[in-house]
Order: C-alpha cells, then sequence, then structure tokens
C-alpha cells in the first residue's frame, strides 16, 4: 500500500534518475543502474561470537563510497526524498539476494527523533525499508523503538564522540508484538554500528534474545 508520504513525494517530483537526473519511469536510467551495479557488493558480517554486538549479523548492499555514498548524503541531508525511488528500483533487480532475509519475521527502522521527522517530513531510512520490506516479503512493525531526545547527526562526530551519543537515547514497547520473531532492525548506513547497535540492546533489555536479532543498511562504511 502507497502511504500518504509517499503518494506527496511522487505528485511534487517527477519521475526521474537520481543520479544524473534525466526523465525515467522507474527512476534509474539503465547507465546509471550500470554504474551501481559495478558497486553493488551483497554481504553478511557474523557478530555471533562477537560480545559488544547486540545482533547475531549484519547484511549490507553497498560499501559506503563513490556513488551510493553520494546517493545517501543527499537523500539524508539535502532534502531529496525521492532518492528513495532510485535505490528502490535498483533493488528490485536483485531480490535473489533477499533469500538470506527471509529467516526474519518483522523489520523494525531505527527511529529519529519527533523534532527531526517534523522538520524533514520523514524518516529516510522507512521510505527505503518500506519498498525492501515488499520485496522479501516481511511486515515492518512501527512504534517498537522509539528516540526520547534529538540528537547531532552521527556522520558530524568522532568515533568516541559516536558511541556516547547513542547512550539512553532509545526506548522500545509494544514488545509483546516481537516476543518469539526474528527482527530485522533496517537503517541506511553502518559506520561505527552504534546506533542499529544500542536499538537492538535496547530490544534486549525487554526480553528479546541477540540470536533473533540482524541488522540490515543499504551500506557499510
Amino acid at each position: 500500500m502507497i502511504t500518504i508520504l509517499e503518494k506527496t513525494i511522487n505528485l511534487i517530483y517527477p519521475q526521474v534518475c537520481s543520479i544524473c537526473g534525466k526523465l525515467n519511469t522507474k527512476s534509474l536510467c539503465n547507465r546509471c543502474k550500470n554504474k551501481l551495479e559495478k558497486e553493488f557488493e551483497y554481504d553478511i558480517d557474523d557478530y555471533s561470537q562477537n560480545l559488544e554486538k547486540n545482533f547475531i549479523e549484519h547484511h549490507y548492499f553497498f560499501k559506503y563510497k563513490n556513488l551510493i555514498r553520494s546517493q545517501l548524503l543527499s537523500y539524508k541531508f539535502k532534502e531529496k526524498p525521492f532518492i528513495y525511488k532510485t535505490i528502490s528500483s535498483f533493488l528490485e533487480n536483485k531480490q535473489k539476494n533477499f533469500e538470506k532475509l527471509k529467516k526474519y519475521d518483522i523489520i523494525i527502522v531505527v527511529p529519529i527523533s519527533r523534532k527531526r521527522q517534523i522538520e524533514r517530513g520523514y524518516n529516510q531510512s522507512e521510505l527505503i525499508a518500506t519498498e525492501i520490506a515488499k520485496m522479501i516479503p516481511l511486515k515492518i512493525e512501527r512504534n517498537i523503538i522509539y528516540k526520547v531526545k534529538d540528537t547531532a547527526p552521527q556522520s558530524s562526530l568522532n568515533k568516541q564522540q559516536r558511541e556516547e551519543n547513542v547512550k539512553q537515547v532509545y526506548k522500545a514497547k509494544n514488545i509483546q508484538k516481537i516476543k518469539n520473531k526474528k527482527i530485522l532492525i533496517f537503517d541506511d548506513i553502518y559506520t561505527t554500528g552504534n546506533t542499529v547497535n544500542e536499538c537492538a540492546k535496547k530490544l534486549i533489555e525487554k526480553g528479546i534474545q541477540k540470536n533473533n536479532i540482524g541488522i540490515l543498511t543499504i551500506a557499510k562504511d
């Protein structure tokens, strides 16, 4: 089902390839699709034996560099929500890579603060996650993890600052909805992993097992 936000984005922004700007009904031209193809690098990192991680594994589609990096930066910080359509269009042709994600039951999107949601008008991660959820397919559960205060963007901080920046920022509720489920936490970019690790920690504190938590991001730094 297309959300009101998606309808609004589709109405305001024409169907263009966000990479080159050319009109395209799929929001991705063949030339730019081939460029992304060269960067596509689906992989899984195993954290089952890593005691510092609150999740068992991390799935990602790209390394955070070159073309996909510029797209994600524009998407997050330059008010270009329509870029989610270009990325989603590319991933539609990669559904064979989703087989290993089908063991999960639900997707939970890393939330943004209420203040930022109002300012931006959308959670950029949720737009892409909604499309990926349709492809796998998985259900998106909302209102499970929420952000209790606004923080500085992680990208503006060093490694130590990023770790401190996410502490006591997230809380979890409505845990009965996800008990005995395998959960995939989605975010757009994985750098230090502090954000998703803190979100996973909040689920574990509510009784969810680490073995039932995985991470999915578009790119890994």
